[in-house]
């Protein structure tokens, strides 16, 4: 009889003592509770200066499917990659620590990867009828990135930077050496690449709540946004098949 699948869920998190202890808890006993197959939970911290570290020490300690990895380098695209590449899990996830999507989403990305076949699963807040509370200003620059994105990449899926997605460890080991941004950016390059290599995204509509405590500088996230995509696009334009067959060796 073949083993469960394991579950791998990262929480990228830089100084987040205030929020994160709660907020890990709240996730691992819903996960506890709900979710069908054994999992893990990486706190992945990008060398906090509060007391983040130890608040997740602490948690590690009381609850084994807890883990804390500590990475110098800042950045949430840096933590993900870091966690997902060490992880043997089978399904890897990330969630953002302010846990803005409604749990009750979880089990939705993985059974699509698991039961229909997907190889990336994502959260969209744009393309749903379900409860999304968010600033007009928020919606907006979601709506006019999602936009920038088909323009420039004429890609299918809307809500690229959600901070909500699951991947398959195959999809990820053969994704991962192909997107070295430590930052926002990292995701939306995740889905683009893998799109354009042919691997099944599916967007799941979530009900989602903005937390008014995010620290998301919108003005310069946008400026990296941008300066991103124009280097993407001059990748995608070159030879990233090569690329794919070098780093993947296929």
């Amino acid at each position: 009889m073949n083993n469960p699948p394991m579950i791998n869920i990262t929480i990228p998190v830089y100084n987040e003592e205030k929020r994160m202890g709660d907020n890990v808890l709240k996730l691992y006993h819903y996960i506890k509770s709900s979710l069908k197959y054994p999992f893990e939970i990486i706190i992945a911290d990008n060398g906090s200066t509060d007391n983040t570290p130890a608040i997740a020490k602490q948690l590690s300690y009381k609850y084994p499917e807890i883990k804390l990895l500590h990475i110098e380098q800042k950045g949430k695209g840096i933590a993900i990659n870091t966690s997902w590449s060490r992880s043997k899990a089978d399904i890897l996830s990330f969630m953002d620590v302010d846990l803005s999507a409604d749990l009750k989403h979880f089990q939705q990305l993985i059974d699509a990867i698991l039961k229909d076949g997907y190889d990336i699963t994502i959260g969209s807040r744009l393309i749903t009828h379900k409860k999304v509370k968010r600033s007009l200003k928020r919606e907006i620059i979601s709506r006019c990135y999602s936009f920038l994105l088909k323009l420039a990449f004429f890609v299918k899926f809307h809500d690229a930077p959600c901070g909500f997605k699951a991947i398959k460890k195959e999809a990820a080991d053969r994704l991962l050496p192909l997107i070295n941004d430590a930052g926002w950016f990292f995701d939306s390059k995740l889905l683009i690449i893998g799109e354009k290599l042919g691997f099944k995204i599916k967007e799941i509509p979530i009900e989602w709540i903005d937390d008014p405590g995010s620290k998301v500088n919108i003005p310069g996230t946008a400026y990296e946004y941008l300066k991103a995509i124009f280097l993407l696009k001059i990748f995608l334009n070159g030879t990233i098949r090569e690329y794919y067959k070098k780093y993947t060796n296929t």
